[in-house]
């Protein structure tokens, strides 16, 4: 059975400020998605699932389901704030999503294989996908689960702070632990974390960085609706609060209920989160055509 690809596309990119799940970067107005579907494709994933706000659905249809007919299946769910258990109501004045868990969560319904979950807003390289897919055709179990492991220093911005989750990984390459990291700055050949009191703390840049580039089997989803429903049950008046799909890995790593194993994929990472990182993505992805990675039009 082939894998399929679950793409986050649900959020703003407030930082970025707008639209940037479609927002061209490749020679024929070609999004980072684009890329990573054609990516996906070549690696085996037989579905893309696209996680979008119900808003973006008509924008997402024009662009993506034409030239994606015959290539691989497209399903599109929608990340909304009222889609929640039974049991529970919106709250008045809540307008921030529940985060990335509920996102995953929200397309329990289209997905009975191993799948993957990912940004759409990321550039994950070619190999990515074939470590990914490898994994989840040969090795995935429903208590053994992935991530790609990106090198830090490799995915910081020249052009302010980000977030990431800074991984611990045992002998075994399975993922120990996550620190989720919210301000994150370059600096010379390493990076600095700045803390909540201001407080500087030096990074080397090789620490493995977690970039949201998950592989699960479809048992993750009975855990999810579970978590979701403590979170809920303990958050759901806050009006900022979100379950993160990192922090829900690793309180299944915690409790023992599952491995991470963090695959090497020797790829090269790079995304949009502010608008001065475009031409910086444009000329990787003109580097990328130049080398015969990518063809110039990646769909005829």
């Amino acid at each position: 059975m082939k894998p399929t690809l679950l793409i986050l596309a649900a959020g703003m990119g407030s930082r970025f400020g707008g639209l940037k799940q479609v927002e061209p970067v490749g020679p024929n107005g070609e999004a980072i998605i684009d890329y990573t579907i054609f990516d996906a494709i070549r690696a085996g994933f037989g579905k893309v699932v696209f996680i979008i706000r119900e808003s973006f659905a008509d924008a997402f249809r024009e662009k993506f389901d034409k030239k994606l007919n015959g290539k691989i299946e497209v399903e599109y769910v929608f990340q909304e704030l009222d889609k929640l258990p039974k049991g529970f109501t919106l709250p008045k004045g809540r307008e921030k999503p529940w985060g990335t868990a509920h996102a995953i969560l929200v397309a329990k319904e289209l997905i009975n294989e191993p799948f993957c979950a990912l940004n759409a807003d990321d550039f994950y390289g070619e190999k990515a996908y074939s470590v990914m897919a490898d994994f989840l055709q040969n090795t995935v179990q429903e208590k053994t689960y992935s991530m790609i492991g990106y090198q830090l220093n490799n995915t910081l911005s020249e052009h302010g702070s980000v977030s990431r989750g800074i991984c611990t990984v045992n002998e075994n390459n399975n993922l120990v632990k996550i620190v989720e990291t919210t301000k994150i700055f370059k600096k010379d050949d390493a990076a600095v974390s700045v803390e909540a009191d201001g407080t500087e703390v030096a990074l080397n840049g090789t620490e493995k960085a977690s970039m949201n580039f998950w592989g699960f089997h479809p048992s993750l989803f009975t855990s999810l609706e579970k978590k979701f429903v403590q979170f809920l049950e303990e958050e759901i008046d806050k009006p900022k609060s979100e379950i993160y799909i990192p922090s829900v890995v690793f309180e299944m790593i915690e409790d023992k209920e599952i491995d991470v194993k963090v695959l090497e994929a020797n790829s090269p990472w790079f995304g949009v989160t502010y608008k001065e990182d475009k031409p910086i993505v444009v000329q990787k992805i003109k580097d990328l055509i130049d080398a015969g990675v990518y063809p110039e039009k990646l769909w005829d």
